[in-house]
């Protein structure tokens, strides 16, 4: 059923429904929208200028919802699908917001309502993201300073700023209006969240990676998590120079890696940047494999021209059909891949994964949940187990041993802060554990006045083991690599 068939079936609704505003446009199973460069929401309309749309961001968040604006934005909305059901067009932004205005100016005329020039913008644009977007969260997602999106419950809302969580003044006006715009969401990518299904991972059109969770399971309330994608693409430069999360050496060292076809695992925490430092890592494989790249929701953002790009299933309505990332990497292995790239090993996966750096795929990537290289060894060990293979302990811990060759570890540190805390090298077996070398580590040794931890990188003077073979692959990976330095003075550190 299209968008414009769900509208007409709910032109009965009364105009002051329960104050949650029409349930008309804002239904699941919406068509999809065109997405617009600027704006991370999937829209039909031209680009609008950042300037614009970070304006539009501070005036949502600013604004006070009235009874008067609620009053009149439910008004406005229930004529909009009255009069112009037939005509309502998801491709033509413009053509909407021309009728919304209409319907606006002849509201104001008829109830002798006085209403200044920004507040009659911030109306038109709120209907409008009710009918196309995704109501209140527009704003919000067209602020480039916002990075995540956290929806407690209707009536909370939290962004993250500058690694820092801030209440916003943006809410939905009831949960029936959040339960829409979820139902939205999950319909763009073809999947379902109800009583029997409540949590569900889903995806923006431009990749901002979606998490929901409704009740019974959430006891307030929907409670819905955004991390947006960022619009620009960020590469080696940016996080050593702009960020400061590696240092030169770090990167140049693990550009290297990368090139010779070491097979790295990228751990860390939720929100550390695990994504992130992937995508860069991935930028320095050569354009002429073929990569295949299997994920849960779609994130990763590859360069080259030779890629595949895999997505899990979930069950559907009969509990038939789930596709999941283990279906997915024994798949890949019959696609003749040259790396393959797992979004994330959570389960029995990590053991294909495993096997297929094992035989012939050397350059393979992952990221993985853990606080430190050892705990990353542990987990990995512990996800095999969870393919129900029954392997003995040690002929996993073999299998780890060669089959991983790096360990980059990723933290946010106190203040929102992201950086590579650790490079560890896998050296092996000894004494029935796998052993490793730090090669590289982020020393921390304050806070700044910002509260935000400050400190600085340096290597611990160990040579890679594979340095021979780091060479033999044509890197020319020079030993003041791994030369540890003193600590810096205070103003250098960062």
């Amino acid at each position: 059923m299209g968008l414009l068939d769900r509208v007409k079936q709910n032109q009965t609704v009364p105009p002051g429904a329960a104050g949650n505003g029409p349930a008309t446009a804002t239904l699941p199973g919406a068509t999809p929208y065109t997405p617009q460069t600027s704006i991370p929401v999937a829209q039909a309309a031209a680009p609008a200028p950042a300037a614009a749309l970070s304006q539009r961001a501070a005036a949502a968040a600013g604004g006070e919802l009235t009874p008067a604006f609620t009053a009149a934005k439910v008004q406005i909305h229930a004529k909009l699908i009255e009069k112009f059901a037939d005509e309502i067009d998801s491709s033509n932004k413009p053509g909407v917001r021309e009728k919304i205005v209409e319907l606006a100016e002849e509201y104001f005329r008829t109830t002798a309502m006085t209403m200044t020039k920004n507040d009659k913008e911030r109306l038109v644009e709120s209907v409008l993201d009710d009918v196309l977007g995704l109501g209140p969260l527009e704003a919000l997602l067209a602020d480039p300073n916002i990075t995540e999106i956290m929806a407690n419950h209707p009536k909370q809302i939290y962004v993250e700023k500058s690694g820092e969580p801030i209440l916003s003044s943006v809410t939905f006006e009831s949960e029936r209006q959040m339960r829409q715009v979820i139902d939205r969401i999950v319909s763009l990518v073809g999947r379902r969240v109800d009583e029997s299904t409540p949590i569900c991972d889903a995806r923006l059109k431009d990749g901002s990676r979606v998490n929901v969770v409704i009740p019974p399971i959430a006891l307030k309330g929907p409670a819905l998590t955004i991390r947006k994608f960022a619009k620009e693409k960020w590469g080696p430069a940016d996080i050593v120079n702009r960020f400061r999360s590696s240092s030169p050496e770090i990167m140049t060292f693990l550009r290297s890696c990368v090139r010779a076809r070491l097979n790295i695992l990228v751990s860390g925490g939720t929100g550390s940047g695990k994504t992130t430092l992937l995508n860069i890592l991935s930028s320095f494989i050569p354009e002429n494999e073929r990569l295949i790249t299997c994920e849960d929701a779609a994130e990763l953002q590859l360069q080259q021209p030779h890629w595949i790009q895999l997505e899990s299933r979930p069950p559907n309505v009969e509990g038939k059909g789930a596709v999941p990332i283990r279906e997915l990497v024994k798949s890949c292995l019959r696609m003749r891949p040259d790396r393959i790239i797992v979004g994330e090993c959570r389960g029995g996966e990590a053991l294909d994964m495993l096997q297929a750096m094992n035989t012939g795929h050397d350059g393979s990537m992952s990221t993985l949940h853990a606080n430190n290289p050892k705990e990353c060894l542990v987990r990995l060990e512990t996800l095999v187990l969870q393919a129900g293979q029954d392997l003995p302990s040690r002929a996993i811990r073999e299998t780890i041993g060669s089959a991983i060759h790096l360990i980059v570890q990723q933290s946010r540190l106190r203040g929102g802060i992201r950086r590579i805390v650790s490079v560890a090298e896998v050296t092996g077996m000894k004494d029935g554990e796998v052993t490793f070398q730090e090669l590289f580590q982020f020393k921390q040794v304050g806070v700044n006045s910002e509260g935000k931890a400050i400190g600085y990188h340096t290597a611990t003077g160990v040579l890679p083991a594979r340095m021979e073979h780091l060479r033999a692959e044509g890197e020319d990976v020079q030993e003041q690599l791994f030369a540890p330095i003193r600590q810096p003075s205070p103003d250098k550190l960062y």
